[in-house]
C-alpha cells in the first residue's frame, strides 16, 4: 500500500521516534506502528543481593524498565545503549555504556570496567539469546541471570491496514506475525526470528543481523525491487 506521500508502508512493532522505525524511514519505507507484542514482568527477585556484586548489567529498555524501582542508590549499571539507559530514568546510579548498542560491546565494556572479574546480576528477557552467559563460562566474570520480563502477544491483534511489508523484530514476533501477514513481504531482524518465520509456514523474504546499517541495505534494496517496473 502506498501512502499519499508515495511511501510503502511497513509495519514494525516500534513507535514513531524509535531508532528502528527512524532506520526504516531512512530506508524509503513509511514505518506503520503494529504492537503485536508486549513484555509482562515476571516479578523474580534478583538471584543475588545487590550487595552481593559488583554491578548490573541490562540488556533492553524493557529489562531497565522492570527493574528501575528495586536498585540501591550508586549501584554501578552497565546497560546496552542509551536507550536502556534512559528507560532506567535514574540520576543517582552510575551508568555505563558500551560505544555501540550490542551484547558483544557490552561484554567488552564488563572486562575493561572490572579487570579483575567478579559477580554481576544480568537482567534479561526470557528468550534472550544468552550471548554474555556463554561468554562469561569458565571465567573470572560469574553472571547472575535474573530473567525480569518476558514477551506475550497482544491479544486481540490489531489490523494490518495498508501496509506492503511487516518486520518481525524477535521470535514471537515472527510466529504471531506469520498467520496475519498473509501476501505481504516479510522481513526478520536476526536469524533466530527468520527460523520462526519458517517454523510457523511463511517464511521470510528477507532477513538480517540485527543491526541498524544493516536493516537499512536490507529494505532498501526490497523497496528498489518492490519500485522497478516488471
Amino acid at each position: 500500500m502506498i501512502t499519499p506521500l508515495g511511501l510503502l508502508r511497513l509495519a514494525l512493532a516500534r513507535p514513531a521516534g524509535h531508532p528502528i522505525s527512524e532506520a526504516v524511514r531512512r530506508a524509503g519505507w513509511g514505518p506503520a506502528y503494529h504492537p503485536c507484542t508486549r513484555f509482562q514482568p515476571t516479578g523474580s527477585p534478583p538471584p543475588r543481593p545487590f550487595s552481593a556484586v559488583e554491578a548490573l548489567l541490562a540488556l533492553s529498555p524493557a529489562g531497565a524498565r522492570a527493574v528501575a524501582s528495586q536498585l540501591p542508590i550508586g549501584l554501578t549499571c552497565l546497560v546496552q545503549g542509551q536507550g536502556t539507559a534512559d528507560a532506567l530514568g535514574r540520576q543517582d546510579l552510575e551508568l555505563l555504556i558500551p560505544d555501540t548498542a550490542r551484547a558483544e560491546a557490552l561484554w567488552d565494556l564488563l572486562r575493561a570496567s572490572f579487570p579483575e572479574g567478579g559477580d554481576f546480576l544480568l537482567v534479561r528477557g526470557e528468550r534472550s539469546r544468552g550471548y554474555l552467559e556463554g561468554m562469561a563460562q569458565d571465567t573470572a566474570w560469574s553472571l547472575h541471570p535474573w530473567t525480569t520480563h518476558r514477551e506475550a502477544p497482544v491479544e486481540p491483534l490489531p489490523p494490518l491496514d495498508g501496509v506492503s511489508a511487516v518486520l518481525a523484530l524477535s521470535p514471537l514476533q515472527a510466529e504471531v506475525l506469520a498467520p496475519q501477514a498473509g501476501g505481504l513481504l516479510r522481513f526478520a531482524w536476526g536469524r533466530a526470528t527468520a527460523a520462526a518465520f519458517a517454523r510457523a509456514g511463511a517464511p521470510a523474504h528477507a532477513w538480517c543481523e540485527p543491526k541498524v546499517d544493516l536493516l537499512i541495505q536490507m529494505l532498501a534494496h526490497h523497496l528498489n525491487q518492490e519500485e522497478s517496473p516488471c
